[in-house]
């Protein structure tokens, strides 16, 4: 494989780390504490701003996938690895464009002293289930890579 194709590759890869890597730090530094202080996620009250990370992040996956994936479309060894990453990304993605992002923007919207604690927690268990499939993403590109 030429070497442009290899950078575009592990550019893709790293994208997807990168989103792996987001959430794990999302799991296990802002949301076992936000349900309880709602102002940690609210960037209006001093608290972190997600959309910063979460809306490029996963766009640039994205883009780059699908740019990953017309320039391999001829290998069939990555192309497979390939669209395993793109349809565990897609359940993810639209899991999350569905339920959880509408979710945390009326908490980040909400009061803080208005914010139901249970209603948080319950968010946070689900935002976990994220992280499997980011996992397979991740895996599936590091796969490609080590393909291509």
């Amino acid at each position: 494989m030429e070497t442009p194709t290899l950078i575009l590759i592990a550019a893709t890869t790293l994208a997807a780390c990168l989103c792996l890597g987001g959430a794990v730090y999302e799991a296990l530094v802002v949301d076992p504490y936000w349900p309880r202080r709602p102002g940690i996620i609210q960037s209006r009250n001093g608290g972190v701003s997600r959309v910063r990370f979460w809306l490029p992040a996963p766009l640039i996956f994205e883009v780059l996938l699908v740019v990953t994936l017309v320039v391999t479309w001829g290998d069939a060894r990555v192309g497979a690895a390939l669209l395993v990453a793109l349809a565990s990304h897609a359940a993810m993605r639209l899991w999350a464009l569905f339920d959880l992002i509408p979710r945390a923007a009326e908490f980040e919207r909400t009061d803080p002293a208005d914010v139901d604690e249970r209603a948080a927690v319950r968010w946070t268990r689900k935002n976990l289930l994220r992280l499997p499939l980011l996992a397979v993403t991740s895996c599936a590109m590091l796969t490609a890579l080590a393909l291509a």
